[in-house]
């Protein structure tokens, strides 16, 4: 665990400070761009039509407040578990607990689906082959990638990620000149798309905010630049514009790409979804005359499920590595390897996609659909919590008179405020829409079983080795006993 105390960084589990600047915005895009794009976010369009358009630039204002107020917190405490540890430091331990083995879980959900969406993709190619077989090759690839140096990790998603950012970027070129002046053998279809079929929003408000509970899980991710604080080269200079760049490119992204998406195409079409030969990506690429548009586009969707998964494999063994450094999951978790890597914790990370995997594949009625519902009710309660930590977390530094962070959210507590009201209302809501009911049958005895799990830890009466606050105000109560220090007496000048 990288305790963080008196400076230390030579701790054999102290995690390895590694990852430029633009390895952490890199890291950051591609745990956040999944399929969902390039397949056409049907249920949101299906719900606001045109207005789709302004739920992702509302979501998207959100999704920049958490990742401005993770990074104001994280470079003042750049440790492991990101803001898990920093939760347990300004709203208790039971919050740590919480936060962290919630978010182990829904990753770890996310990666059992993201390996076998990725074998599904390659059957599309070879349809003659067994699921399981590319599910084990393909696990046994992100294994690797991540049990190696962060360094290399790093630099190996920086260009996997690079293929789907390059991928929209050419598609919102493409797109654009399809709207605007037209493609060969494609003529140019203007913006009628946009006001005919019922007008810009067909179904009201009420849809506009129910595309909006859509588009709040296509920015679940943003958050891994503050978790990659711990292994940062720098993380007072680079994890604030990391995130910042991160969250305003993916947002850019999400709302051209699907501006462009909801242009060339009536969006009643649009949002019945479909196979990769019905994604809006390949319509334009087949427009533009590209060669082999639908394998081409599989490629890209085959690649992005690989680079998410990719990443939150990473985030699940940095937070398994943390919960160690608490006492709350077992000491081995904490260790790591002479590269570097916490391959204890990425072992049992590797334990939990494979269940995962196996109920996707011989459950998906049952037990994969609740494992669904608590990622999306535990997703949603982390970033709430990020939120109220982020509040404690100003009025603590306040009270106690602590320097503030150099890299401070716009606004706040007042944009703190108004982001976590509408997650709240979007979890609230979650309870009455049509296939997320389960979120709230699945994610409340969840949780339930580990307030009651942390009652059980918690009795061990284990001492805490991580506190960012604790430590820091030992240190400043030091330096406060011991004065200011004595300047020597000045040298007379020779006669």
């Amino acid at each position: 665990m990288a305790n963080q105390r008196g400076g230390n960084s030579n701790r054999q589990d102290e995690l390895h400070r590694r990852l430029s600047r633009r390895q952490l915005t890199m890291i950051g895009l591609g745990g956040a761009i999944g399929t969902g794009l390039f397949l056409g976010s049907s249920l949101a369009i299906s719900q606001a039509g045109p207005a789709t358009i302004v739920a992702y630039l509302i979501v998207a204002l959100v999704a920049l407040v958490i990742a401005w107020a993770l990074a104001e917190m994280v470079t003042v405490h750049p440790a492991a578990g990101a803001f898990g540890t920093i939760a347990h430091s300004y709203l208790g331990r039971w919050s740590g607990f919480v936060i962290r083995w919630t978010y182990w879980t829904i990753q770890v959900i996310a990666i059992g689906g993201e390996v076998i969406a990725s074998a599904i993709y390659l059957q599309y190619w070879w349809p003659e082959l067994p699921l399981w077989l590319p599910v084990v090759v393909l696990s046994l690839g992100l294994i690797a990638i991540n049990a190696a140096t962060v360094r290399f990790f790093g630099e190996f998603e920086y260009w996997f990620a690079m293929i789907k950012v390059t991928a929209i970027v050419v598609f919102i070129l493409l797109g654009l000149l399809l709207i605007t002046v037209g493609l060969p053998d494609a003529p140019a279809t203007g913006f009628g798309n946009l006001t005919n079929d019922g007008g810009f929003l067909p179904n009201g408000l009420s849809g506009l905010f129910l595309a909006m509970v859509f588009v709040v899980f296509s920015f679940i991710g943003t958050e891994v630049v503050s978790v990659t604080a711990a292994e940062s080269e720098n993380p007072q200079r680079d994890v604030p514009k990391a995130a910042r760049q991160m969250v305003v490119r993916l947002a850019i992204f999400y709302i051209l790409a699907i501006s462009v998406v909801l242009t060339i195409a009536p969006w009643s079409q649009t949002a019945q979804g479909g196979s990769v030969e019905a994604s809006p990506f390949v319509r334009v690429l087949a427009a533009a005359q590209v060669p082999a548009a639908a394998s081409l586009m599989n490629f890209v969707v085959l690649t992005a499920a690989l680079s998410s998964a990719n990443t939150n494999l990473y985030l699940t063994t940095r937070m398994l590595h943390s919960l160690a450094g608490h006492g709350y999951a077992p000491a081995a978790f904490g260790r790591l390897s002479a590269s570097g890597a916490p391959r204890n914790a990425l072992a049992m990370s590797t334990v939990g996609l494979a269940i995962a995997a196996i109920l996707a594949v011989k459950a998906e009625d049952s037990a994969y659909v609740a494992l669904f519902g608590i990622s999306v009710f535990g997703a949603l309660v982390v970033w709430l919590l990020i939120l109220a930590t982020h509040f404690r977390f100003r009025t603590v530094r306040t009270r106690e008179g602590l320097p503030p962070s150099p890299a401070r959210l716009w606004g706040a507590p007042v944009t703190t405020g108004l982001a976590f009201l509408f997650l709240a209302a979007v979890l609230v809501s979650t309870a009455f829409i049509d296939g997320l009911t389960i979120a709230w049958k699945a994610g409340l005895p969840f949780f339930a079983l580990l307030l009651i799990a942390y009652a059980v830890v918690a009795r061990r009466g284990h001492v805490d080795s991580n506190d960012p606050l604790r430590d820091e105000l030992a240190a400043r109560q030091s330096r406060s006993e011991s004065g200011p220090e004595r300047r020597p007496d000045p040298v007379p000048e020779a006669a």
